[in-house]
């Protein structure tokens, strides 16, 4: 950790008593009113919340005053960093002159025009076209509804299912949650709907055949073999992300991504490539559909296009898709769907002058560069007593926990081993996202240094040793 970064976040001495009161007040407050994602609320009511006050590059500081190592960018989000005065001024510039526009009844702000044009410019192939959402999930949701609106008017109302992969995440909508394979987004909310199937996902670590060619062969062959049970004539779309962040990330071999848009092209499928996660330098390029030259018919992107400064998504669209909306809809009939957020003026600057981080602020070269230096280093994890794989794809990557490297076997859901884990980086003042499987799931900043992922590793290292030497994970090893 640099000086600076240092001398900002580190508060000396301990905390005041008006302090502790402060926190204790927050605490209760929040026990008491607020409603947190993806958590047992009874148990949250027991813990009580972490309270985190401020964050410069790549660390954050508590209410307590701890100064932590995110190793997961706030939620795969914070790409350029915490503290860029620059955005700030952005944003600050942006009220100050409109603070809001709506994008109905034909009104725009420069911004968001801007925005999406330099979108565009930058998406793979046609995808010309774009429509803003708040997030990830609402883009998800956008995705089908357009999906389902262009099978109408192209005279194929019979186009209604969707398949998806499971452990693939698509949001928790209505709709994206059933698109989601994950049962925690299943259990007790309905879904998936009827017209939502999943397939194997391509898992290379727990394949009965992990060599490349068969990954995507299996893979191939259950989308097909799902497209017949349906009948192609049914089938309106397949998502899928390039690398499945929620459910572990799982990372593809070369060639999946690439090999399931040529089978979904064959089959007059159209193929939506979620790149919430993927998308803006996370893995490499600026898109991962890069990595394989793939153009979708749709992306939806969302965390990184603001680095989580402001709320914004958006689905891109092809110009084909577009055209044959715009063009086969009755003349006056409007298009049903829109959000009053939709290309927030504010979201629209901060989107801006972000792309210009990752483009002219050497983000995007800085992540490219200390990524393979993470992959490098992170592959060495897998001597480890307590890791069965380490996977990852530039500055996204899981590594897998196991109670035997032999057989491969999960530690038993008993053991508790998720809350460990977290608790236990937390103690050693590091951030990062511990799967319910026992994988471990890391995406830092795209500004981090060498330096920062050396540290990260250490840490995270005597993170994996303080667990193991917990008697009853270390009477479970194999």
């Amino acid at each position: 950790m640099t000086t600076s970064i240092a001398q900002r976040l580190v508060r000396s001495g301990s905390l005041s008593g008006a302090d502790h009161v402060m926190q204790n007040s927050l605490i209760e407050s929040d026990r008491d009113h607020l409603i947190h994602p993806v958590v047992s609320w009874s148990q949250h009511e027991q813990r009580g919340v972490t309270v985190l006050e401020s964050g410069s590059g790549a660390y954050l500081r508590d209410m307590e005053g701890n100064v932590l190592l995110d190793g997961f960018a706030g939620l795969w989000c914070v790409n350029v960093g915490y503290g860029h005065e620059t955005i700030v001024r952005a944003a600050a510039e942006q009220m100050t002159r409109l603070p809001y526009a709506t994008g109905y009844f034909h009104f725009g702000s420069e911004p968001a025009i801007r925005l999406a044009q330099q979108l565009a410019e930058l998406a793979p192939g046609d995808l010309n076209h774009v429509f803003f959402t708040l997030g990830g999930s609402d883009a998800v949701d956008s995705a089908m509804r357009f999906i389902r609106y262009y099978h109408n008017v192209m005279g194929r109302p019979e186009k209604k299912h969707v398949i998806a992969l499971d452990k693939g995440y698509h949001g928790s909508t209505s709709t994206g949650a059933g698109i989601t394979g994950l049962a925690a987004f299943h259990k007790n909310f309905d879904v998936p709907l009827g017209i939502q199937h999943h397939i194997p996902a391509p898992y290379p670590y727990r394949a009965p055949d992990s060599s490349p060619d068969a990954v995507i062969a299996a893979s191939v062959a259950a989308l097909a073999e799902k497209v017949g049970e349906l009948g192609a004539e049914n089938v309106a779309a397949f998502f899928c992300e390039a690398v499945q962040g929620s459910g572990g990330v799982i990372v593809p071999p070369k060639g999946w991504f690439a090999a399931m848009r040529n089978a979904c092209r064959e089959m007059d499928i159209l193929f939506v490539a979620d790149e919430v996660i993927t998308g803006f330098g996370r893995t490499g390029p600026l898109f991962a559909c890069e990595h394989e030259n793939v153009v979708p018919d749709f992306m939806t992107v969302a965390k990184g296009l603001t680095s989580g400064y402001s709320p914004m998504g958006a689905v891109l669209m092809s110009t084909r898709i577009y055209r044959a909306i715009a063009d086969k809809t009755a003349p006056g009939d409007v298009v049903g769907h829109g959000f009053t957020y939709s290309g927030h003026p504010v979201s629209a600057a901060v989107g801006l002058e972000v792309l210009r981080l990752y483009l002219e602020g050497g983000i995007l070269q800085n992540g490219q560069k200390v990524g393979a230096y993470f992959e490098k280093r992170l592959a060495a994890m897998a001597d480890h007593p307590l890791v069965g794989d380490v996977r990852s794809k530039g500055l996204l990557a899981g590594v897998e926990l196991v109670a035997s490297k032999r057989t491969k076997a999960k530690f038993a859901p008993e053991l508790g081993l998720s809350g460990l884990l977290a608790r236990t980086g937390y103690q050693n003042k590091l951030i990062f996202r511990a799967f319910g499987d026992g994988t471990v799931g890391f995406a830092p900043p795209l500004c981090v240094s060498r330096e920062d992922v050396d540290l990260l590793l250490e840490r995270f290292r005597k993170t994996l040793d303080d667990v193991l030497a917990v008697k009853e994970v270390c009477n479970a090893i194999d």
